[in-house]
Formats: C-alpha cells, sequence, structure tokens
C-alpha cells in the first residue's frame, strides 16, 4: 500500500480499541519473568556455553602480539576467538568501528578476543589469562581541543549547512543581540538490560536471539561482517529491555556469540558487562554550540544562526543539533552549520532524539536570554515567533502544527502567570524556587513497513512483523490496530514480533515505530478485509467488522466463517517514500514547565514539579503515551543536573564506565509529572492519523530545569550538567 494522499475517514476512526488507555498486554509476561529476554531462550537453545569478552586496554594503536594459550588450556574452555581464527570479516553498513579489533584498536574497550567455556566463571576466568601486548598511539580525545580541526560531515540524510537569506546582515543590523556557546557532555544510554546474546548454528545457518531495535538491519549487517547471504541469517528479539538508540544496530555482543558458537560448535551466549557498555558501544556525543539570535524590540525575530560540533571515530556521523533550529522559529535570516571533528573515543551514535535533544538544550537556554534581553516573558517570546511553514522552504506547510495552544494550555495549568520574572526573589525557607519553561519538538518521520495478519479456522488471528517492543508497547498498539480494523477482541488477537522471519517493519528508532508500524498493520488488515469480504459473498466497501462478524446492512456473519476452509492470510507493507512526507513537514510540538527548588547554601537542585503538553497526532494509547513522556522527563532531569561521561583525556576512555558513577536519576529525584496530550488527527501523517510521541517527551526538558535554575537563582549555567559546582560561588548570599 502505498499512502500518497491525506487519510480519509477509515475503520482507525471508530476509536473502539484504538485511543483508549489499554492495559499493556505484554505486562504479565514481564511482570512474571515469563518473557524471554536475549540471554534466557533456555528452552529454545539448551546446551548453551557461556562467553566472555576481552575489552581493548588501549584506545588507539596495535595489537603487536596476543597470547591466547593460557586461557585455551584453563579448564572448561572450549574456544577463544581473536581475528587472527574468526576467518575474514567485514563491517556492517551502520558500524563505524570493528566490531573485533585485530590488529588495528580503535577505541578503547573495543573487543578483542572472546573466551569460550562452559560456565560463565570458567570463561572470565580464562579471560584475564589472554595476554594482549599493545603498540600505543598517541590519540584526540578532546573535543575542545580539536574543534578547529572539525570539518563537514559527509553521507549525512541532512545538509551539514544552511543558508536562508543574508544572515551575517541580519543579525548585525538587528537592534538586539545574543551571541552564546553552550556545552552538552557526552552521555551514555544506560539502559537496565546490558546487550546481551545467544547464538547457534545449524549448518551454515545462524540464529541469533538478540537485544536490538532493528531486526533488519542487525540481520544485514551481521552477514555483512560474517561474509554469508542474509538468507543464513535469522535474528529474534521479541523482547527488549530498554534500548534508547544504542540497539538500534549490529553490536560486538551478537557477533561474538555467532563466532564463539562456531567455533566451540556449541550454542553460546554473550552479555556484554556494564563496563564495556559504557565504552565499547555507543553514546551520545558531547557538543559546543554557538547560537547567535537577532530581534527588532519588538521581539520579533530577524536573525538566527546555530553552529555545532561534535567528535566522532573517522567516518562517524555527526550530531545534528541544529535540526530543531531550522524549523521552530520564524526569522528571515538564518544558518546552520554541523562540523565533526575526529576522535578516538567510542563510537558517537544515536541516543534518544539525537539531534534534538542535546540542540534544545542549547536553543531553549538562548531563547530565554533573548526574552530577557528584550524584557519580554519567555512564553510570549515563543509565542510570537512561531511559524506555519518550513523557514526554510515557506512553500512547505507543517502537516499539522498545534505549538502555540502548546504553550498557552501549559501556562495555565501551570500557573505561569504568578511566576516572579526576576531571578532570585522567591524563598522558601534556604530554598530558592525557580519556574522555567522550554518548547519540545521533535520531528516525526515515517518508515516503511510490513507485516502478515492470519484469521485461523478458529477465528483467532495471529500478527507477524519484525517490529521490536523495547518497553515503549508495541505489542499492545498492533493488537488494538488489529482489533480495531476486524472487529476483534483483544483477547483473540496474538501478536508475535522481533523475529527477521516475519515482514521487515519500520523498527523501533527516531520517533518513527509506533505510527509506521501499525500503519504496516493497517494495511495487511486492509488485505485480510478484502480476502474475508471475498469469501463471505459481500463487498469489502460495504462491510463492517464488529464484535467478531462481518455485517452488512441487516445482515452478519461470523468472521471465523470466512476462514472454515482454511486459514487467510494477508501481507502488505506501507510506503511514504516520494509522498506527502516529502510535501509537509511531518513535526510534534509541545511545552514543557518546570518548577525547581535550589538550597541557597549548597547549589543543590530539587526539581518538584514537571508539566508537558504534547501535541503528537492521534494518540493510539493514552496511558502507553503517557509513559513515554514521563520517561524522557525524567531522562531530561538527568541531562540537566547528572549525567555526564568523564573523559580521561591521557588514556582516552569513559572513566565513569558503571551504574555506580554514571549518574542517572532514582525515584527520589523524580517529582510529580503531568502531561497533556491535545486533541489531534493528522491525516498528512499515516492512515493512523498518528505522530511518534518517544521521544518528544525529553527535548526540551533539560533546557526548561536550566531556566528554571536561573529563575531561582540569577545564575546563568551554559554547560551540562548544572553541577552545584557551577552554581555555589554565584548565589545569591542566603538570608
Amino acid at each position: 500500500m502505498k499512502f500518497l494522499t491525506p487519510a480519509t475517514t477509515n475503520p482507525i476512526d471508530r476509536m473502539r480499541y484504538v485511543g483508549q488507555p489499554t492495559n499493556r498486554i505484554d505486562g504479565k509476561f514481564k511482570t512474571t519473568g515469563t518473557a524471554p529476554y536475549a540471554y534466557e531462550h533456555h528452552k529454545e537453545v539448551p546446551n548453551a556455553a557461556q562467553g566472555f569478552v576481552v575489552g581493548a586496554g588501549i584506545a588507539k594503536g596495535r595489537i603487536a602480539s596476543i597470547d591466547i594459550e593460557a586461557a585455551r588450556r584453563a579448564p572448561g574452555v572450549l574456544a577463544v576467538v581473536t581475528a587472527e581464527n574468526a576467518g575474514k570479516l567485514g563491517k556492517g553498513d551502520m558500524n563505524t568501528a570493528h566490531l573485533l579489533a585485530g590488529p588495528n584498536i580503535q577505541h578503547y574497550h573495543q573487543a578483542v578476543a572472546l573466551v569460550v567455556a562452559e560456565t560463565f566463571e570458567q570463561a572470565r576466568a580464562a579471560a584475564h589469562l589472554v595476554k594482549v601486548n599493545y603498540t600505543a598511539q598517541k590519540g584526540r580525545f578532546d573535543l575542545e581541543a580539536e574543534k578547529g580541526n572539525a570539518v563537514k560531515p559527509t553521507g549525512e540524510q541532512d545538509p551539514p549547512d544552511t543558508k536562508t537569506g543574508n544572515f551575517a546582515r541580519g543579525f548585525e543590523t538587528s537592534p538586539v543581540k545574543l551571541d552564546a556557546t553552550y556545552h552538552t557532555p557526552d552521555q551514555s544510554h544506560a539502559m537496565m538490560e546490558p546487550h546481551a546474546s545467544t547464538a547457534f548454528w545449524e549448518g551454515d545457518k545462524v540464529t541469533v536471539y538478540t537485544s536490538n531495535q532493528m531486526i533488519a538491519w542487525c540481520r544485514s549487517d551481521l552477514a555483512k561482517t560474517l561474509a554469508i547471504p542474509k538468507e543464513k541469517v535469522r535474528v529474534v528479539s521479541p523482547y527488549v529491555g530498554g534500548g534508547f538508540g544504542s540497539k538500534l544496530f549490529l553490536r560486538a555482543d551478537a557477533l561474538l556469540a555467532a563466532l564463539g558458537a562456531r567455533a566451540a560448535k556449541r550454542p553460546v551466549k554473550v552479555s556484554l558487562h556494564r563496563h564495556l557498555i559504557f565504552n565499547n558501544t555507543t553514546h551520545r556525543p558531547a557538543t559546543i554550540q554557538r547560537i547567535r539570535i537577532g530581534a527588532g524590540r519588538d521581539g520579533r525575530i530577524m536573525a538566527i544562526g546555530h553552529e555545532t560540533w561534535n567528535g566522532n571515530l573517522p567516518k562517524g556521523s555527526a550530531e545534528t543539533a541544529t535540526g530543531q533550529t531550522r524549523l521552530l522559529y520564524a526569522g528571515a535570516d538564518r544558518m546552520t552549520t554541523t562540523r565533526v571533528a575526529e576522535l578516538d573515543l567510542p563510537e558517537g551514535n544515536a541516543m534518544r532524539a539525537p539531534g534534538e535533544a542535546p540542540g534544545m538544550m542549547a536553543l531553549e537556554i538562548a531563547m530565554d536570554e533573548m526574552a530577557e534581553k528584550l524584557n519580554m516573558d519567555p512564553v510570549q517570546f515563543r509565542i510570537l515567533n512561531d511559524t506555519k511553514v518550513d523557514p526554510e522552504k515557506p512553500i512547505r506547510k507543517f502537516s499539522e502544527r498545534r505549538y502555540i495552544e502548546c504553550m498557552r494550555m501549559g501556562a495555565d495549568k501551570f500557573g505561569w502567570a504568578k511566576r516572579n520574572a526576576k531571578p532570585g526573589q522567591v524563598r522558601e525557607g534556604r530554598w530558592l524556587i525557580g519556574h522555567g519553561v522550554a518548547s519540545a519538538f521533535r520531528n516525526s518521520p515515517v518508515m516503511k513497513s510490513g507485516a502478515r495478519v492470519k484469521l485461523g479456522t478458529d477465528g483467532r488471528v495471529t500478527v507477524e512483523t519484525d517490529m521490536t517492543d523495547i518497553g515503549t508497547g508495541s505489542y499492545t498498539i498492533i493488537a488494538q490496530t488489529t482489533a480495531e480494523m476486524l472487529g476483534v477482541p483483544l483477547d483473540r488477537i496474538d501478536v508475535r514480533l522481533g523475529d527477521s522471519d516475519f515482514p521487515a517493519s519500520a523498527g523501533s528508532g527516531g520517533q518513527w515505530g509506533a505510527n509506521s508500524s501499525t500503519s504496516g498493520v493497517y494495511a495487511a488488515c486492509v488485505k485480510l478485509r478484502e480476502q474475508i469480504a471475498a469469501k463471505l459473498g459481500v463487498k469489502e466497501a460495504d462491510a463492517e467488522f464488529v464484535d467478531g462478524t462481518v455485517r452488512v446492512g441487516g445482515n452478519s456473519q461470523p468472521l471465523a466463517k470466512a476462514a472454515a476452509g482454511g486459514e487467510l492470510v494477508g501481507e502488505d507493507t506501507i510506503e511514504f517514500s516520494g509522498g506527502l512526507d516529502k510535501k509537509n513537514q511531518l513535526s510534534t510540538f509541545g511545552a514543557h514547565f518546570v518548577e525547581v527548588a535550589v538550597d541557597s547554601v549548597t547549589g543543590e537542585t530539587r526539581v518538584r514539579r514537571m508539566l508537558a503538553v504534547c501535541a503528537a497526532g492521534r494518540i493510539l494509547n493514552p496511558m502507553q503515551a503517557r509513559s513515554q513522556v514521563i520517561g524522557g522527563m525524567t531522562m531530561g532531569i538527568g541531562g540537566a543536573l547528572m549525567e555526564h561521561l568523564v573523559v580521561d583525556k591521557r588514556l582516552g576512555f569513559f572513566a565513569n564506565h558503571d551504574m555506580a558513577t554514571y549518574e542517572v536519576p532514582v525515584h527520589a529525584d523524580v517529582p510529580h509529572q503531568e502531561v497533556i496530550f491535545l486533541k489531534e488527527e493528522d491525516e498528512i501523517a499515516s492512515p493512523m492519523k498518528a505522530k511518534g510521541i518517544g521521544e518528544l517527551g525529553l527535548c526540551g526538558v533539560a533546557a526548561a530545569v536550566a531556566n528554571a535554575i536561573y529563575n531561582a537563582t540569577g545564575v546563568r549555567v551554559r554547560e551540562y550538567p548544572i553541577t552545584l559546582d557551577k552554581l555555589i560561588e554565584k548565589m545569591p548570599l542566603s538570608v
């Protein structure tokens, strides 16, 4: 099915199932421990051996020699895999560095060996016997120092440089100007489930149970790395315990499990321990961002420029932190640039809301600073500079843009009118109280996505797609979509996900998963409805599928009757390319409001109250959508106040590479959180009339916290995280 014209009235509009706050159908399996994660497929893969990964002890250089003999002779050891004995290996399209190093070392903790043994303890003990001698080379580990050598990235989907009008002239002639630089740090995904895989071979075919967000990508890159046909690779990932982008791509655990299983001639399990997760996989790269805004004295933006720098391995991707600046606010004279410096740190790549998350951390502080220069309320300043079209291409309209409504409703619900605009004026004992606001913005792209829907002879419906559920509720919204299309109760639907034997879906990432994958299910259901109608001798256009029956006029027939002669199968793929998504801008909008309390003596910050108002198309399941937004809001607290990978600039690794020293918010850090969804149906977005929501909840949160801290203390911090040491010397005197 090609989606080339706006959605009209369709069965989803009944909203008997879609749009309802439905409990997650996978919840009972997860809460009872019966949902098998990648390391836990004991029944399907019995007698598995254990693998332990040896990571590189240098950040850059070569392996001079590697001695595995002592490890090979250790008790219980079945195999030791290195680049020397693994056979010829390629590199996946999505990987920047090789997943098994040798002889070159590209970053610290890059895998150099896998030890396979009967037990985990034996494998771990033997791994310490692997002796690696390195020839270290001088590396580059400091973004600030390498900034001057940064270059324009190549191969990016969006242009690294954009220009509309004459920014230099517009900025220079603006009566009111801001020119400020902001820093965001390296951050870790820090998900609960580690990167883990279980692999086994049947002849020349390998099956890998792994924790991965994008099955089709993983399968293709594993096949390419192993140099075998894609048809010889099966990837299975029915449950994923969090990924946030780190599991978008093939990682070392999956490759090494496959190599270990081939060498040991046994199924093998591999899980990366925390230190390896932080340095071996991917992270959100640090940025340096310069933002210039020029405005008239009436508050209207005349010129806006955003430059960003990040570091990555050679040929690594950019952190496209300027994307929201191109679309969020009006202004005739515009400019953005993106530059990447080569660093020898672990790979920087997608982390929840890549681009917009760090970009909004800077832009939305800059907007507050500009509002203060103009002596304007920051909410009103943002509303004044709203735009209904793409500022770079005014002929392109937004499919839906209810940004102003989000701001106004949020201000009203939060009690923004009671805010004291003068910083440092509101106290409760020793606590300084402040309120902050920031826009929420994230693009909502759509991706090709397929599904297969089966009607059994017993009237049960089975849905199959390689879509993954990373804790976001894919099982449930796919079941809701199927129920709406076929008129079948949820308890009569079986959803099967995360298997490369199923039709390829959009996968989980980029805030495209829910909208795209349910649209693929919609397309497959349309095919099945046509078959059912034909079997029952009715016209599909006249038929109503409801309560397990097919009704036409006053006549009703059981749905199961259509499959009396055998199972019926509908399979299709939704395709968007070249259609409405290119002619219109698909984006989601919102507003974040935050109240903080800052200890006037210590500088400790406590977030006390948060509100998010979101406009993101039809909300497929309000209960799950709220969970996604408050999860993003919580993640935003971490980005604002504590999350920071500390780079050892001598040795080139992240020093705080575990959950004890990389701090994330805990329950005591999370305040009352309220989420409001505006009613919106985006007919241009998809037949579901939905958009993404999972990343919008994060975008802008950190800046709202930063702006609230400024309102509380009068101290403006432009370097995240805003830890007490950055506040305490500038705090107002206690009274």
